[in-house]
This record gives C-alpha cells, structure tokens and sequence, in this order.
C-alpha cells in the first residue's frame, strides 16, 4: 500500500514543477520579447545583454528541472548568442530579430506543453528546431556576426505564441529577472480573491451602521434634557414639598443617567472612527490586491505590432504609455479582444507605407501610441495613431451604399454622429476583404466589451493627421461610482460612466412636438420621458412647481431626457450581485447598499434604453405638467466655492451669502468635479494646491465638458507669480485673483464682474 501513495506523493510534486516552469516559461519569454524587440529599435547596452542572458539563462535551469531537452538546447543557442555580444564577437543587428523571436516562440510553446505531452511535441517539431538551432549558430559563428544565407524556419505550428502574459513583464530597455526582485509573490486564486474583497466590501458597509446609530443616540440624549428641564421647571412651580423633592430625586437620576450616556456615546464614537478606517483599510488593501499594472497586460502587444508591420510592408513605432496604471485584473483580461482588434486596425489603417509617408512630407516610421491613466476617477485609455484619418465623405459614401438611413438625412450629420456608424456590426469602409480587415468586424465587438464594464468610447480623426480612439472605464468593477436618484420615493443608482449628463430643466423651457414633451439642447431637441413610468413603479408624484430633474441617456439613434424625482448625490457602491435565482430582472443589473445599510437597485442602463425605445414607440407618455404659476423669470444665482482650507472657504462662502448669491462649498477638487456636474452653477470659485484634483485639472476638465464649458471659473490661489496666472488662465479660467490682495470688495467686484448681480 505504501508504494501508490509513494507514487502519489510524485506524481503531485511533478505536477507542481511543472506548474512552476509553465509560470517560469511564461515570465522569461515576455522578458526576451521586449528586450529582444528593443534591441531591434536602439544599439544594445551591457545592460540589456545581461537581462537577456539571464532570461534565457533561467530558462535553460527550468527546462532542466523539468527535463525538457528542446528547451534546454534553445535557451542555450540564445543565452550563446548574448553572450556572443557581451563579448563583442558579434554585433546585435534588426537582420537577427526575426530568427531570435523565433527561438523565444519555441520556448513559450513549449512552456504550454510542459503538462501535456512534451515528447510527442519535441518529436514533431525536432527537424524544425535543428534547423533553426543551425541558423542561430551560423549567427554566431559569422566573423561579423552578419545574417547568414540559411532558408527561415516557420514559427511553431501549434497556439498563437505572439501573445505572451507574465506577472512580471519588463520594460522594453531590459529590466532585472523576476527572481532578484525584492516583492515576495504568493500563488492565489482568483476565487479567494473576490471572496476577500466581497468580505472586505461587506465590513465597510457594516462599519458604516455605526455612524447613524450614534445620531440616534445623540437623539435620545437630547431628549433626556429635554426632561430634566422639565423636571426642573414642575419642580420650581410645584409648592407641596413632597412632589418637589420627588422631581428633585428624579432630576438627579436622569443627569447620571446623562452622564453615563454621554461618556458611553464618546466611547463609542471613538470606536466608530475607528472601525470606519480599519474598515475602509481593510476594503483598500483587499481591493489593491484586484489591481495590475497597466504594462503587464498590454507589453505583448510590442511583438503583435511589430510583426504586423512587418507583414504588410510598414515602419511602425509602437509606444505604451502609463505601464504603471492600476487596472482592476477582470478589466485588463476583457481588454486584450478590444485593443487587439483597434491595434490591428491602427496598423493596417492608420500606419501608411513609407514611400506614402514620405511623399506627404511625414517621417517613414508611423507611430501609433497606447496610453493609460486616470482621470477624474475613471480609467482612461486612448490609441492614438499619425496615420491618414477618417475622411467623413467616405463614411457617408459607406452609410448610402448599406442604405442604412436615408440619404438627405446622412448629409446633414455632423462628423461625431457619422463616427458612431463605425461602430455598427458589419460596418466597413473596405471594398474588399483582407485577412486583417475588411469584413465588418473589430468595431462592433470594442463597442461591446466597453458597455458590458459600464464603459464608454468616442472616436476622433482628422484627415491626414490620424485617428485618436478614447476608451473611459471604471477603476474596477467592485466598485461603481454612481449618480443616486430618488424615483418612486425609493432610490436607484445610475453608473456615472453611462450617463451623458444630469441638469435642472426650467419647466417654461418644455416644447410639445408631435404631441410629445421635448426640449432643446445645443442644437437637439431631446424627448421626456418619466422614470416612474418606464420602470412601472408608484410612489409619490414629484413636486410639479418646480425645475424637472432630469438625467440624459443615449441611445443607439438619440438622446433621452429622463425625469426622477430629486437628485440625492454622487456615491460610490460596493456592487453586490443578485441572486442568479432571481433570474434576469428587468432594467437592474445589482444591488448594493448605502451608508446606513438601505438597499439600493442599480440601473442597467443598456437594458433601461431598449425599454425606453419599446416605451417611446407606444405612444403612452403622459404629458410632464408645466409649471403651476407664471414664470417670474427671476432667482438667485448659485456659485460654487472649490477650497479645501477650512477658513478661507468660509470666508468666501459668507461674503458670497452676504453679497445674495447662493454658494456651495467643495472640499477638494475631485469634491468640486462631481458637485458641478451634478448642480447647476453659474461661477465656479477654485483655489489651486488641493488634494485629488487641483484647481487647474478642475478647470480643464470644466471647460472640456459641452455642457459645462461656458460656467465662468475663478481661480483665488496664494500663487501671485505672472506664470502661475498664465498657467491658470491657459488652463480656461476666466479670472485670476491672487489671496495676497485679498478683500470683500475684490472677490464681490470680480464674481459681479463675471456674473453680474446675485439676482435676476
């Protein structure tokens, strides 16, 4: 008995060194790919050689622990070849690439036979690897270490091996093997991940109850006073002594009783700030450990670019930007059809030949660039190319010839609504179909993927000069950050990255066309619709005096106007995922919890536009009530105040108030972002040094939003140099007053100055 379990015990250990070398194989060979891929581009250093002798020095160790011959045979050819340049008998040169990447396709397919049957593979492929272990040698060998006369083997026939993931990828100038890192790596399935962040998720929310159960002990307190001045006063008015010294003895009981009240609800407001921040600690670390580096999922694309390039005849520098962005890992997986698809794209469309470039004055080699970064909480991540654009002219050629929409209306589209044609399944403006493009599809599925993360992509071009495509997603799909709304008198949240935009409506600005209730905006004319309605839900009817609360969707042809009945801030929520038993419900795609622990429903946005599109085609609106009195055409005007120093946002709050504006205050300017989006403002007060955003970010992110662009933005900053001002009104800001020569009258006189006065 004790022999099977012997060979048990093996064959378990076996296994796990060759889950070890797969993750070693896997890790090394996107170390040879990007060094190899930079040798290519800029003369070789020592250093570069010495991180690629080591990669594929370790390789050879793993594939001998493991016992993989062909491994072992082409890890050392090329850890020869770089020992060959360190030593300066041959010279690294872009003729030797191709042969080089050739050998790290070996070693990355036989990394993914490790576990099945290597010796099989070795035997089909052993001609092939002679071959190319020949010409590797012949490398070697030349005096010059120039590209010898030797017939190219193809690459393994077996997997795509041009892709290549690692949790460990180097940069492209050649940095140092895994194993001399100082981070300490531990093995973790994905399953034990999400079922910590789900426990780190629910402990935040949990510490949260705490905070309105001290409020309403708080309550209780007060009200305890409140007796005992009772007590007191029938005690003074009382004159039979005996009842006196009754309410004196009860008087006394109640101020013990409040003083032990008192000193547990200080013990306990201490353990509740307490247990937020470990709470949210906790909820921070479980959440980082979701997190990537942006670099660690797109690197491969270095070598998918470069031979593509190669294949259609092109000069193509390929850079990534913002390899250090934390990306939420499920997002970074869901990313590689998209950017595989656009990348693709970018090379065949977007990267002309070089004899092309150079008769229209461009430099031979195109440059297509991938970057990421976050802004204003979001992901973002644009690819940008310098190629030939879009011209609009042959997306309306493509949009009459598929007879999509009538023509006289295509003539009449502004560039941004012919780009979203693009993104139609089956859409091409190629006449004829190639193994890279020309079928239709690519588009269609990035659109997809972008919706299915609660994600948005906008497209822009300019002829001659390029196309510059804008992914904008969620940090991670555990949390969102979301717009609540109160609908029904129960609340909803609708996910920020889906909304287009959130206003106060003035009802004297709602028009009747074809007897439904529209209004203008820009140059739209946007249909109402009741959200109450379209989600089929009673409740109280939402005041009809004052201005519609109102957020804007998009759908597949137009916008949507949807009235809820009161804004109730911007939050971020913890998703949690409904009951599968529950089935699909409609127009709500999870759950999550508040503060306080109410439930709340989030909004499947995607879903809600199909049921408003059903709803808008029945002819079942019921009319939206004008306001119930003449529109007296005057209020007062709101100000936001954008300060993060306690003192001097006060100040500026009271002299606004004084002076008859309504102001409201932000604590910061990622505070200030989301109050002026959500608010409707008519100047924006900013100071600059601020934690999350600063007040020049704030102001460039005002004055790129449509709706928000022409909102007058005051900067007060202590900065009083003539290029700090430059800065801040380069930035957009329509006024710059220094705090130096801060006064009542100044920032009055200023703030009438761009807005005129508090009331109209």
């Amino acid at each position: 008995m004790k022999k099977p379990e012997s060979n048990q015990a093996s064959s378990v250990a076996d296994l796990t060194m060759l889950e070890l070398f797969r993750t070693e194989a896997e890790s090394q060979t996107a170390l040879l790919n990007a060094g190899i891929l930079a040798l290519e581009r800029t003369p070789a250093t020592p250093e570069q050689l010495e991180s690629l002798m080591r990669a594929a020095h370790s390789y050879k160790g793993a594939a001998r622990i493991v016992n993989l011959e062909a491994g072992i045979q082409v890890a050392h050819a090329l850890e020869d070849y770089f020992v060959a340049a360190q030593q300066n008998r041959l010279t690294p040169r872009p003729e030797h690439t191709n042969a080089l990447l050739r050998g790290v396709d070996w070693l990355a397919e036989l990394g993914k036979q490790a576990d099945k049957n290597p010796a099989n593979w070795e035997k089909r492929h052993q001609a092939h690897l002679e071959q190319w272990l020949l010409e590797i040698h012949a490398i070697i060998a030349a005096p010059t270490g120039e590209f010898p006369p030797i017939k190219i083997t193809d690459a393994p026939a077996s997997g795509d091996t041009t892709h290549f993931r690692s949790a460990e990828i180097a940069t492209a100038t050649g940095a140092a093997p895994p194993a001399e890192t100082t981070e300490r790596y531990l093995r973790l399935s994905a399953e034990n991940l999400n079922r910590l962040l789900a426990l780190a998720s629910e402990t935040l929310v949990e510490s949260r109850w705490l905070r309105p159960f001290t409020a309403q002990l708080q309550r209780i307190k007060r009200q305890q006073t409140a007796l005992e001045a009772t007590l007191d006063q029938l005690r003074h008015n009382d004159v039979d002594p005996v009842r006196q010294q009754s309410a004196a003895n009860a008087a006394q009981q109640i101020r013990e009783l409040s003083q032990q009240l008192e000193e547990r609800l200080q013990e306990l407001d201490q353990h509740e700030r307490r247990t937020a921040q470990l709470a949210n600690r906790l909820y921070l670390e479980a959440l980082r450990t979701r997190m990537r580096p942006f670099g660690d999922g797109v690197q491969h694309f270095h070598r998918m670019v470069r031979d593509l390039a190669q294949s259609l005849g092109k000069q193509v520098r390929f850079e990534i930007l913002g390899e250090t962005t934390q990306v939420d890992r499920d997002i970074l997986e869901r990313l590689e059809a998209p950017l595989t698809h656009l990348l693709r794209n970018a090379v065949d469309h977007g990267a002309e030949t070089p004899a092309v470039r150079l008769e229209q004055g461009k430099p031979p080699e195109a440059t297509i660039r991938l970057e990421a970064r976050h802004s204003a909480g979001m992901l973002q991540i644009t690819l940008a190319d310098d190629g030939p654009g879009l011209d609009p002219q042959q997306v309306r050629e493509a949009i009459n010839r598929r007879k999509l929409i009538a023509p006289a209306a295509v003539e009449t589209m502004t560039e941004p609504e012919l780009l979203q044609f693009l993104f139609l399944p089956g859409f091409t403006l190629r006449e004829t179909v190639t193994e890279i493009s020309g079928r239709g599809v690519g588009l269609d599925i990035v659109q997809n993927m972008i919706r299915s993360v609660r994600g948005s992509v906008r497209v822009s071009t300019l002829k001659g000069r390029g196309m510059r495509i804008q992914l904008q997603l969620p940090l991670t799909l555990s949390v969102l950050r979301a717009l609540l709304v109160e609908i029904g008198g129960e609340p909803y949240a609708f996910p920020l990255t889906q909304i287009v935009s959130s206003l106060k409506l003035p009802r004297p600005q709602i028009l009747t066309l074809e007897g439904q209730p529209h209004f203008r905006r820009g140059d739209q004319y946007i249909g109402l619709l009741n959200a109450q309605q379209i989600l089929d839900v009673s409740g109280a009817t939402p005041d009809s005096s004052g201005d519609l609360s109102l957020i804007i969707l998009s759908g597949p042809d137009q916008h949507y106007g949807l009235q809820v009945d009161r804004f109730l801030g911007e939050r971020e929520l913890v998703v949690q995922p409904l009951d599968p038993r529950l089935g699909k419900i409609k127009d709500i795609s999870a759950a999550a919890l508040m503060d306080d622990g109410a439930p709340v429903l989030i909004v499947d946005v995607e879903d809600l536009l199909r049921s408003i599109d059903k709803f808008a085609t029945s002819g079942r609106h019921t009319a939206i009530p004008p306001a119930t009195g003449p529109a007296t055409g005057h209020r007062q005007k709101r100000v936001l105040v954008v300060e993060d120093s306690l003192t001097v946002r006060e100040l500026e709050r009271k002299l606004l108030d004084a002076a008859g504006y309504v102001a409201d205050v932000a604590v910061d300017g990622m505070d200030g972002w989301n109050a002026v989006r959500a608010g409707d403002y008519d100047l924006v007060i900013t100071d600059v040094d601020m934690p999350r955003l600063d007040g020049i970010e704030l102001t460039t992110l005002i004055k790129n939003e449509e709706r928000l662009r022409l909102i007058p933005v005051m900067i007060v900053s202590y900065k009083d140099r003539e290029e700090d001002r430059l800065r801040g009104l380069n930035a957009g800001a329509d006024y710059y007053l220094t705090k130096g020569s801060f006064q009542d009258e100044t920032l009055i006189r200023a703030v009438v100055d761009l807005i005129g006065e508090a009331g109209w």
